[in-house]
């Protein structure tokens, strides 16, 4: 056997990703929470700690092969636990919005905290961004444990929730949520992750190119609840089924854009319900990133950082101003609960909730 081919098995014998890296994170409430390294053969780097389940980072390589974190966020824990706007964070029992912070169930009504106004916004005041998850390395896959006591937020039911970050060999990383109930309740879950594809604090994201495979979306009243309908995004703002830059149209003259300061709505997407289907694309042409977001779910919210404002300093002393960043939120539909035409977001004992996201990276 020659040199060269054992090089060549050398090669092949090589782990296709990294052993994952525990490090301490810190504490919270003088409980330990620590931070996970995910590392790909592509070279792709993922830290996600136990905290929330945040995505803390986020590495990948632009069109020359030099790698930049595309998400925003924080170096530490003491960042994560002042008033943020939910940085990279699983979000649950119910994420988006519910109207008037309450739904009815079974013929029983639940009375959430309204932490949004008058409405209930991502799982309430303490909800699963907030919570410290059981963590579990297997192989390329963090395993997060979360259980959530019946009356918790207001929510019914005992609620064993599952989420699985794995960093494929072929860089992209995948999110596998599920979930199981002891009582009928009403379940939402998702990641909160802010993008920037020219790398995080670099400025603002008008310049990204979106697509949207959906043809309709969701508008909302006053207090960004849903009305109930579903409308053709034909000849509206909304439309990204062909490519749009964020910044192309997000200050005209829209009732809907002028509610939500920018876009932050729902689309229903167009793919067949249950089946994992390519939901959106992000291109970033200075950098050459691309970002497909997959999913099975029915719903993905397109939020463009409208409310950040420059008072949050985060990683490397970046400073997160206007539109930094943008969320393509897999979802249920805000308000489900209490929205019969929506899809249901119900899930009953002796059933599981299982869904899946996966975000895809690469450059043109």
């Amino acid at each position: 056997m020659n040199l060269r081919t054992l090089a060549a098995l050398a090669i092949c014998l090589m782990p296709l990703n990294a052993e994952i890296k525990k490090e301490s994170f810190g504490t919270v409430d003088g409980q330990p929470v620590d931070i996970y390294t995910l590392t790909s053969a592509k070279g792709i780097e993922a830290r996600i700690t136990n905290y929330g389940g945040i995505v803390v980072s986020l590495k990948t390589p632009d069109k020359s092969g030099k790698l930049a974190d595309i998400v925003q966020g924080f170096s530490d824990i003491k960042g994560y636990l002042q008033e943020e706007p939910y940085f990279g964070a699983l979000i649950g029992r119910y994420a988006n919005r519910i109207g008037k912070a309450k739904f009815t169930l079974e013929g029983k009504e639940y009375k959430l905290a309204a932490n949004n106004d008058v409405n209930s916004l991502h799982g309430g005041l303490k909800g699963f961004d907030k919570r410290i998850w059981t963590a579990q390395a297997k192989g390329k896959s963090l395993e997060l444990t979360y259980v959530s006591k019946d009356g918790e937020e207001g929510y019914p039911g005992t609620l064993t929730a599952k989420v699985v970050y794995t960093l494929e060999s072929n860089g992209d990383l995948k999110i596998d949520y599920s979930a199981t109930t002891d009582k009928t309740t009403v379940l939402n879950l998702t990641n909160h992750s802010y993008f920037n594809l020219k790398g995080q604090g670099t400025g603002d994201i008008l310049d990204h190119e979106v697509t949207l495979y959906a043809s309709r979306y969701t508008p909302v009243d006053a207090g960004l609840i849903p009305t109930g309908d579903l409308v053709p995004v034909k000849g509206t703002p909304f439309d990204f089924l062909t490519a749009h830059k964020v910044g192309e149209r997000i200050d005209g003259n829209d009732e809907q854009l002028k509610l939500g300061k920018g876009y932050d709505h729902n689309w229903a997407l167009d793919a067949k319900p249950g089946a994992l289907a390519k939901a959106a694309e992000v291109h970033e042409a200075t950098s050459g990133r691309v970002l497909e977001v997959w999913t099975n779910q029915p719903g993905i919210q397109f939020y463009t950082g409208n409310f950040l404002d420059g008072t949050l300093t985060g990683k490397d002393g970046k400073k997160y101003g206007h539109r930094a960043a943008l969320c393509l939120e897999t979802q249920h539909f805000p308000d489900s609960p209490n929205q019969p035409k929506f899809p249901s977001a119900v899930l009953k004992p002796g059933k599981t909730f299982r869904s899946t996201t996966v975000w895809k990276f690469g450059t043109r």
